[in-house]
């Protein structure tokens, strides 16, 4: 769906049509599996071998590739399958008749965020995969031979069993009686698997509404800051383990409580951050009560064992050892901390265990330990088959933890650029990923972040022109012949006009625009209102494209996309999701205005959109 007036800016891009029917024409997907993908959770990454085909087709074999937001070096990773790509992607460049040309390049990445350039770093030039994953299993069974028994309990039965994780419970104060219940009894079943909304008493049989109901507080020691804090009380409330081989559950015990008293005797170790959250946007005074350092986000038994685990990579050769960071920091802030979570799903007999929520750093009423142990042990595999596939790289890939406002490299030095920058205010990228960084000792320094946010007092405005900087110097690299592809995500119109104005000052024009399929969003892009399905793609030239003729209404313009995508036969074209992306593309590439936020068309879709005898998504 390519419109008019964008065909005569490809024309001025020597883009051919086969780049623009393969590339540009119809959303091109982008998948989240593979080793590559799910070696490091990254929020709103986009899967490398999606970015593969956009580099091998812009490209030639040895020229440069720059990406200024790289966040977890996605664009590298590409960069490397170019030039031994798998059959699948070989087989898909085909299917789309695209012209690439498979080949070593050289990448430039550019990422402030501390987190993301190391796991670009690492992930770009991985040790050997065998050699680290003797190191890894070494590393796992030193640390169980002093820790395993952290995780070792009484089965149904009584003999003693493993746990595979354990559900707490937030304490809720009846507010008809006045008794404590946990949210566990009064809210939860697991057979059907239901997390209620309505509070149950299970003392008084009073109901009311969860969120009106009272949470109940405590004051304990914290002996790392030497000091009381008050928090949220938690209990535990049910474990899963197994016993050779045989999985159980049941309710929290005796037994359990015995093992909890004997690993509040054990000293932390002194490997802890003992790190200030910096807390600013994803703050919530509820359940982030008394959550002031890093440590607060880990249960004591998985906070003693992960910093075990952590000591012990000391213990091996130097050229391993982030290798071993990567692989346990992997885990860490999605899986060892209580924002771990469950989940009720329908049809199902019991609740599922997750992960943390992308993006946010939300702790659940009812949050999950994990078996660390288990748990590296699975992500083990997956680590190994990514270093796999990166290990003996014939190119360059340099990673480089820094702006991407002022980039020391000559101007046109550079062939292409493909980058997925901030998206305003949807993801506070330091914040969320502090935990990681707290570990690796060196915070991200947010001067240069290029987002909004109320919290480091960046509007709309400061975000705009902090991404026209970062615009107008890809651009500086950038050759005159060369093009750059963005992709962009976002619900706000008046963010999509800062990207837009943050071009044209920069030097670009938008010559295409199209949907990427990315599978994988933040919290916010999967729940938040408004939220826009697929992510708008935009092909960037050096030339600068007019301006189009006289602004047409919004809803004719919407109607014109509707009757072409129902020609697609795609019903995904037809939702107004996926509308409003194709109406933001349109509006982009004639360098006008978005006209409404993405709620506010959603809103008006079906009224404003009825066509007759036709029913639409």
């Amino acid at each position: 769906m390519v419109s008019k007036s964008a065909d005569s800016a490809v024309g001025r891009s020597k883009l051919s049509s086969r780049v623009v029917e393969g590339l540009y024409h119809l959303p091109m997907q982008a998948t989240r599996s593979g080793p590559l993908f799910n070696a490091f959770p990254y929020p709103t990454k986009i899967s490398p071998e999606t970015i593969a085909l956009f580099i091998a087709t812009h490209t030639s074999p040895g020229e440069t590739v720059f990406d200024g937001f790289s966040g977890s070096g996605t664009t590298g990773l590409a960069t490397i399958l170019c030039a031994n790509p798998p059959a699948e992607l070989k087989a898909e460049a085909i299917r789309l008749d695209l012209p690439v040309k498979w080949g070593a390049r050289k990448a430039v990445l550019c990422e402030i965020g501390t987190l993301g350039s190391f796991v670009a770093r690492v992930l770009c030039s991985s040790p050997d995969p065998e050699e680290f994953r003797q190191a890894a299993e070494q590393l796992l069974a030193e640390a169980s031979a002093n820790c395993g028994w952290l995780y070792e309990t009484t089965d149904p039965s009584g003999q003693t069993g493993t746990i595979r994780y354990a559900i707490w419970s937030d304490t809720l104060k009846c507010p008809s009686c006045g008794k404590d219940a946990l949210l566990w009894d009064a809210c939860v079943s697991r057979d059907p698997a239901e997390i209620a909304s309505t509070f149950h008493c299970p003392h008084c049989q009073h109901e009311a509404a969860v969120d009106s109901v009272k949470r109940v507080s405590e004051t304990v020691a914290d002996e790392l800051l030497d000091q009381r804090r008050k928090l949220r009380r938690r209990r535990l409330a049910w474990v899963y383990g197994t016993t050779g081989g045989r999985n159980w559950s049941r309710a929290a015990n005796a037994s359990d409580e015995a093992l909890l008293k004997r690993i509040a005797e054990e000293s932390i170790p002194g490997c802890v951050p003992e790190v200030e959250i910096p807390w600013g946007d994803l703050y919530r005074a509820g359940y982030h009560e008394g959550m002031t350092h890093v440590h607060h986000f880990y249960t004591k038994r998985n906070l003693i064992t992960f910093a075990s685990l952590w000591e012990q990579v000391e213990k091996h050769p130097e050229r391993l050892r982030d290798a071993l960071r990567f692989w346990l920091l992997s885990y860490n802030a999605a899986h060892a901390t209580i924002m771990t979570r469950v989940v009720a799903k329908k049809g199902q007999k019991d609740l599922v265990v997750t992960s943390a929520q992308p993006g946010v750093l939300y702790v659940s009423g009812l949050p999950v330990e994990k078996n660390l142990f288990a748990g590296l042990r699975r992500k083990l595999d997956t680590i190994a088959d990514a270093f796999a596939i990166t290990h003996g790289y014939a190119g360059t890939v340099d990673v480089r933890n820094s702006s991407c406002l002022s980039v020391d490299l000559p101007a046109g030095s550079v062939d292409y650029v493909f980058t997925d920058p901030p998206f305003g205010g949807n993801i506070p990228y330091a914040e969320v990923n502090f935990l990681n960084e707290a570990w690796l000792g060196r915070p991200t320094n947010v001067a240069e972040e290029v987002i909004v946010s109320p919290h480091q007092g960046k509007t709309v405005e400061t975000y705009g022109s902090l991404l026209a900087q970062a615009l107008q110097e890809a651009n500086r690299l950038l050759r005159k012949e060369g093009n750059a592809t963005v992709v962009f995500h976002s619900s706000s119109a008046q963010v999509w006009n800062s990207l837009q104005s943050a071009c044209e000052s920069a030097g670009f024009g938008i010559a295409l625009t199209s949907v990427l399929d990315k599978t994988q969003g933040s919290f916010k892009q999967v729940t938040a209102t408004g939220a826009v399905k697929g992510d708008p793609l935009l092909l960037l030239t050096k030339t600068q494209t007019c301006r189009g003729q006289e602004k047409r209404g919004v809803w004719t313009v919407a109607k014109q996309l509707l009757k072409e995508a129902i020609k697609i036969g795609n019903p995904a074209e037809t939702t107004p999701q996926r509308l409003y992306s194709r109406l933001v593309g349109y509006y982009l590439s004639r360098r006008q205005n978005i006209p409404l936020d993405a709620a506010e068309f959603y809103g008006q879709f079906a009224e404003r959109l009825a066509l007759d005898g036709i029913t639409v998504a």
